[in-house]
């Protein structure tokens, strides 16, 4: 972590104050404190706040120029985790690559045309318990809503992997629906505020729904769901809740093999979705208890 503009200044202060010759000069002694002598209105002082700031800036940006530098490096680096990442965001739908490299051709192309190719919008790898394979989770976009890409999109990006990918390396793509998420949950409500249906008696919504819904806008791709940081969510963003209890909060995924969704699970704690998101089943199990 970079130096605070004090931190800064006081060094520079501390400094002057220990130089003989300034000493004589203004007539105080060496390794006097500073503020003893100066004013906070003096000139030595003013001047020394613009310097120590602008010290202080110039290293803020370089310290970000290095974090932004190493962040680049690390996933750019050829076959660790975080540059399968880098390289399924950077995938174009429609384009071709140039021969021999990684880089698509956007000869021609627009600005515009190359932001529309760019069709993988989320994507988070792990290593699966199977060696040398890496499973490479994407989702695109529909409607500012994560989905899954279409059928020949897929296949698109599986062709793609199959260029950029090292060699001997099996890259299991997970392009599902997303997980369904089944909450059973009680509300203990302010009557003032809801009703017994859960909707607020003045502005008309669900509040309860709405949080629900903003914490698994909040919640990261392939991102933890956590039962007790939903249930904490709802308390302290859902106007008229008292107390939010889970009764039973359960997932269903989709099965590759019958290519539908399986039976729900059981989430006790916390789970990361099989797809790397989630989408809420219904909000019929919500029950409203005063």
């Amino acid at each position: 972590m970079g130096r605070t503009q004090n931190e800064i200044k006081a060094a520079m202060t501390t400094s002057f104050m220990a130089n003989q010759t300034l000493a004589n000069t203004y007539g105080f002694n060496v390794d006097d404190l500073f503020n003893s002598h100066f004013s906070s209105v003096s000139i030595e002082n003013i001047l020394f706040d613009i310097v120590s700031y602008a010290i202080f800036l110039f290293e803020k940006i370089f310290t970000q120029h290095k974090q932004t530098v190493n962040i680049d490096l690390l996933n750019q680096k050829n076959a660790r985790l975080p540059w399968y990442r880098t390289m399924a965001l950077r995938f174009q739908y429609g384009f071709d690559l140039i021969p021999d490299t990684d880089n698509f051709d956007n000869t021609a192309a627009t600005e515009a045309q190359i932001e529309a190719s760019k069709i993988v919008k989320y994507s988070a790898v792990t290593e699966a318990e199977i060696p040398a394979t890496i499973i490479l989770k994407i989702a695109g976009e529909t409607a500012d809503e994560l989905a899954p890409l279409s059928i020949p999109q897929r296949e698109s990006f599986e062709a793609y992997v199959e260029e950029f990918k090292p060699a001997g390396i099996e890259v299991r793509v997970i392009n599902y629906l997303p997980d369904l998420l089944y909450l059973n949950l009680q509300i203990q409500r302010d009557p003032l505020v809801l009703d017994a249906n859960g909707m607020s008696i003045i502005n008309g919504n669900f509040p309860v729904n709405d949080a629900i819904q903003a914490y698994m806008k909040e919640l990261p791709f392939n991102g933890e769901l956590v039962v007790f940081d939903l249930l904490k969510f709802i308390e302290l963003n859902a106007e008229g809740v008292i107390t939010p209890t889970a009764l039973n909060v359960e997932s269903a995924w989709i099965d590759p093999l019958a290519n539908d969704y399986g039976e729900p699970v059981s989430i006790p704690i916390k789970k990361i979705a099989e797809s790397g998101y989630y989408k809420v089943d219904n909000f019929d199990n919500i029950e409203y208890v005063v």
